[in-house]
């Protein structure tokens, strides 16, 4: 039988909800890959982060990095997209030009690295300068940051995704689509956070109708105010119902990535698993039909 073009949404799992806090061989990789299939998810995210071992994937050389996609291919899992949120710690809008360096830095090769590993959407967080005092061009510095990447992004065939995010500055859908707009290209898109929608308080309706046509993929979360992270699913304060309707009239098709940080509990994929099945209800009530792969 033909598949439909427009079949549904896949669900994939942010690679903190899984266990591998230490991957290094191709056996490391093998054994945390094969929880992505397992959990009933059709694709994983990576990270690169804050720490010093994810953040270091990005210096990893051409072995290492067809290692990783060997690994996803025999697992027969999907690494859909890599979460640049070093970016926290590097700030493009830095008041200090050799971070603002660094930060263009990270972002080139935030994109080679995902065109390396056949990941097709680089999440760009939404941060300025997160730990300094904002400054009167932190807002600009980030633009040009974005707006100078695009060149690079076509070149490898990469979208980048930016992401609303907890505190003051990219912090809604709204103010994310500003840069898309300036950008007037499809290598700039939003990849909205329903979560922090809802721990920043905005109204679900407004937000994601302002992405509407933009959203490369999406993150879903619970969240409290003041808890953008770790608050169990169904136990926060996201109106999933709500959130899902909105995307059903809109005829929302996509990625939909679960973002989970279970630190290496035993119970990580059985936590994973009562995720996806709670996202699967909310979705089936609105009428969204899941597919369990990306292809």
């Amino acid at each position: 039988m033909t598949e439909s073009l427009s079949d549904g949404v896949a669900l994939g799992i942010y690679e903190k909800a899984l266990v591998g806090n230490q991957l290094e061989t191709d056996d490391d990789w093998r054994r945390f890959l094969t929880q992505v299939p397992e959990a009933g998810f059709g694709f994983v995210d990576l990270s690169v982060d804050e720490t010093e071992g994810r953040a270091a994937r990005l210096e990893w050389d051409q072995d290492r990095r067809r290692m990783v996609r060997r690994c996803a291919e025999e697992t027969e899992t999907t690494i859909g997209g890599i979460c640049l949120s070093v970016h926290r710690r590097i700030g493009p809008g830095s008041a200090d030009p050799a971070v603002r360096q660094r930060a263009r830095d990270v972002l080139a090769e935030g994109l080679h690295l995902c065109h390396d590993l056949g990941a097709s959407v680089l999440q760009v967080a939404g941060y300025y300068c997160y730990y300094e005092q904002m400054n009167d061009h932190a807002e600009q510095w980030y633009t040009d940051l974005l707006l100078d990447a695009i060149p690079m992004a076509a070149r490898l065939g990469v979208v980048m995704g930016i992401e609303n995010v907890d505190g003051t500055d990219v912090n809604s859908i709204r103010k994310a689509m500003e840069f898309v707009k300036l950008a007037h290209s499809p290598y700039l898109q939003v990849y909205p956070d329903i979560g922090n929608i809802a721990e920043r308080q905005l109204d679900a309706s407004i937000e994601l109708e302002a992405g509407r046509g933009h959203m490369v993929a999406i993150h879903v979360k619970d969240v409290r105010p003041g808890e953008p992270r770790r608050v169990p699913m169904g136990e926060g304060t996201v109106d999933w119902d709500d959130a899902f309707a909105i995307l059903a009239r809109q005829g929302w098709r996509g990625r939909m990535m679960i973002e989970m940080w279970n630190d290496d509990a035993p119970d990580s994929n059985d936590r994973s698993v009562s995720a996806r099945e709670f996202i699967e209800g909310r979705l089936r009530s609105a009428g969204i039909p899941i597919r369990r792969a990306l292809a």
